[in-house]
């Protein structure tokens, strides 16, 4: 690691000062300016062309005059950074963090309140974080609003969500910025959601293109202790400014100084491959606190989950019919209860048989028959098993395979429920030696009016993070808002869901077939993704006759996206029984990698494509995932990435020449070749199709 001391001072500047800073390359550069009535602004170039034209900052605060005018410069300095560093698991197995950075010190005239405006300039973007030194003019304070803007300089392509504060799980639009409007978007409940005088409410990371070709993305880091920040855009003016998530009262943030904002990111590049391999929110987070990491270990697993969603079996023991009955725990079985002991020592079987770590099993405890949608303060106490699960005989059978049991705590939203529980949750897990856990937040959240996206979800799910840290447990969340890079800090926060996800495809209008080219560019920055991939009966209909959802993918697909979403928890989603059918498929899901030492994104374009390559963590071993939107496509891919020297063997899992997400989804062939790392390969993607490639070497 190398650190530079600041390279200079300046002290005691007037109102009208400006100053600029680079990016270790100089293609990036950031203009910091106080303006004539003392409010900070900044702007971006990129290669010498405005790309962020001149943009307020400032935070206002309730009850108290806005920090965001009448400021004189007490001193700035500037920095560079640079080092190396090793995640525990990731794409690569070290990461460079290099930036140079200025820091503005603003003093307000007439309250004497101290602000520092912190820019860290990266070869692939811009970030920027308010930071409130100790002092006696500001100590506990409240904001109530952030003035952040972000002034595009055109009307850019852009790939959005509506400002849903309570989900995520929404297929994005791809519109001109000049055609956001919400008020067409069938929302799950309409809360956070507002359109005024053209004015829309947007869910960031914000995935823009413009008409030249530069692709730019609006994000945040290291979001602690702070509201989620959505963005209110301008459609007519092309202007974006924060908006922060609100609590039940109305406030967006309780702080105490010495503290900070979260970074507020803006990526750019004429190369799209730059924005989705980018590392920089991982960087702008703290290193890892962890001091025994010995225990976060990647896993691929299966689960009693699908056959829920498609209808083969329930959640809950005793049925819907029998609800009354919860109070008392007089439950009479439904007979299609799922989480039973015989069926999960089935899973324990295939996983055992077929290589895999782990098995989730969902429902296993008492509450499901009265959970969703009521509202209730106590629903789930996350260690009581229903009478047909043998949570010692599951153990036990488990332990014989060498398998681990992949916990599930569904909070039904209650969270002060889940908090007052959770020792006791974490202690049971302990003791049957569950390594992780997968956190469910569906429904309104307990606190009442709180959201999911608010200052105090964001608490709860750190916190539970660094809570299971402590019992050396790993933690998945689901329903959770979207990370922004924490679990760099808390790598036990292996994955988490927080997106619209492969479950959606069997009891809706699914996921589109661009869905899955566009979330790496989005939800993946902030960390891995738990999508749940890998499912072979792409037809609802094989299930059920009368219905018509289905995967909007290829089955070829469904094998590329364990290599082209990220995450070190990796599912093999469908049912054994469909994974036997097609035993010479599944065999990539069972070989195919989820910690690796070296990504090469190969191809790239939000909403159409895109091709990866990962090297094998400790291994010679490669594997490439490509994958294209409703859209077939054909391409060469060089395959100099492969060591010099030396022969693979690749097995190449593609689409069929007939296949098609709509009309033939199960449609494959799958090949065999020898290559070198001067070879090429031809790659032809169905609509909704993908490409997946094993290169082992055999020499």
């Amino acid at each position: 690691m190398k650190r530079f001391l600041p390279l200079y001072f300046v002290f005691a500047i007037n109102i009208g000062f400006s100053q600029s800073v680079q990016s270790p390359s100089n293609k990036i550069s950031v203009n910091f300016k106080l303006t004539a009535n003392g409010q900070p602004s900044y702007s971006v170039n990129y290669k010498n062309k405005p790309v962020i034209l001149e943009s307020a900052l400032g935070i206002k605060l309730k009850d108290k005059p806005a920090l965001d005018a009448n400021f004189e410069i007490e001193n700035s300095k500037t920095a560079t950074f640079n080092e190396s560093w090793k995640p525990v698991l990731g794409e690569q197995s070290t990461i460079v963090n290099h930036y140079n950075e200025l820091i503005v010190s603003l003093t307000q005239k007439e309250t004497h309140i101290k602000m520092n405006v912190i820019f860290r300039v990266f070869d692939e973007g811009v970030a920027f974080r308010y930071d409130f030194p100790k002092q006696k003019d500001l100590n506990y304070f409240i904001i109530s609003d952030e003035v952040s803007q972000f002034n595009l300089t055109e009307n850019q392509n852009v790939f959005w969500l509506p400002g849903d504060f309570d989900s995520q799980e929404y297929a994005y639009n791809e519109t001109l910025f000049s055609d956001i409007n919400t008020q067409k978007i069938d929302l799950n409940n309409g809360i956070g959601v507002k359109s005024i005088a053209g004015k829309y409410a947007v869910q960031s990371p914000l995935m823009m293109k413009s008409a030249t070709g530069l692709y730019l993305n609006i994000f945040e880091a290291a979001v602690v202790n702070y509201p989620i920040m959505h963005l209110n855009a301008d459609v007519k003016n092309y202007k974006l400014s924060a908006n922060l998530v609100p609590n039940t009262i109305g406030d967006k943030a309780y702080l105490q100084a010495p503290c900070v904002s979260p970074w507020r990111t803006i990526m750019m590049s004429n190369d799209a491959r730059d924005i989705v391999g980018s590392k920089m929110i991982l960087n702008l987070n703290e290193p890892c606190k962890i001091d025994d990491t010995s225990f976060i270990k990647p896993m691929k697993y299966i689960g009693i989950w699908w056959e829920m969603h498609v209808g083969k079996s329930t959640w809950d023991y005793a049925g819907s019919q029998n609800a009354q009955n919860v109070l008392t725990q007089d439950l009479l079985p439904s007979g299609k209860h799922g989480a039973t002991t015989e069926n999960t020592k089935k899973y324990i079987d295939f996983a055992a048989k077929n290589g895999f770590d782990g098995v989730l099993v969902e429902g296993w405890n008492t509450g499901w028959e009265d959970w969703f949608g009521n509202w209730k303060e106590e629903v789930f106490d996350f260690v009581t098993p229903y009478p047909d699960f043998d949570i010692d005989a599951v153990t036990a059978y488990a332990k014989s395979k060498n398998v681990k049991m992949i916990m599930h705590h569904e909070t039904s939203g209650s969270v002060a429920n889940y908090e007052r529980h959770l020792d006791r949750a974490f202690d049971l897990m302990k003791k049957y030696d569950y390594p992780a856990v997968k956190s469910g937040y569906v429904g309104k959240i307990i606190p009442r009016g709180e959201f999911h996206d608010g200052q105090t979800m964001v608490n709860h799910f750190n916190f539970v993070a660094r809570r299971a840290a402590d019992y050396k447990l790993m933690i998945n969340s689901h329903e959770s808002s979207r990370p922004t890079g924490y679990g760099r800090t808390y790598p036990n926060y292996i994955a988490a869901e927080a997106a619209r996800g492969n479950e959606f495809n069997a009891w809706s209008n699914g996921n589109p077939p661009m869905h899955e080219t566009i979330l790496p560019f989005t939800r993946l920055l902030g960390g891995p993704m738990d999508y749940t991939p890998g499912i072979f009966e792409i037809k609802m209909s094989y299930y059920d006759k009368t219905k018509t959802e289905q995967v909007h993918t290829t089955l070829a697909k469904q094998l590329a996206l364990y290599v082209t979403m990220y995450s070190p928890l990796q599912m093999a989603a469908d049912l054994p029984e469909n994974y036997e059918k097609y035993p010479d498929a599944f065999q990539f899901i069972k070989d195919v990698a989820v910690d690796w030492d070296e990504s090469k994104y190969l191809e790239a374009e939000p909403g159409d494509y895109l091709t990866v390559a990962r090297k094998t963590k400790g291994k010679e071993t490669w594997f490439l995932g490509a994958i294209t939107d409703e859209n077939t496509r054909k391409s060469e891919i060089k395959l100099d990435f492969l060591s010099k020297g030396k022969k693979y063997k690749a097995i190449i899992y593609e689409d069929a020449k007939d296949a098609d997400w709509k009309n033939n989804p199960i449609a494959y062939k799958i090949r065999t070749i020898v290559v070198t790392h001067t070879s090429k390969i031809n790659l032809n993607l169905a609509p909704g199709g993908g490409t997946a490639i094993s290169f082992e070497p055999i020499n």
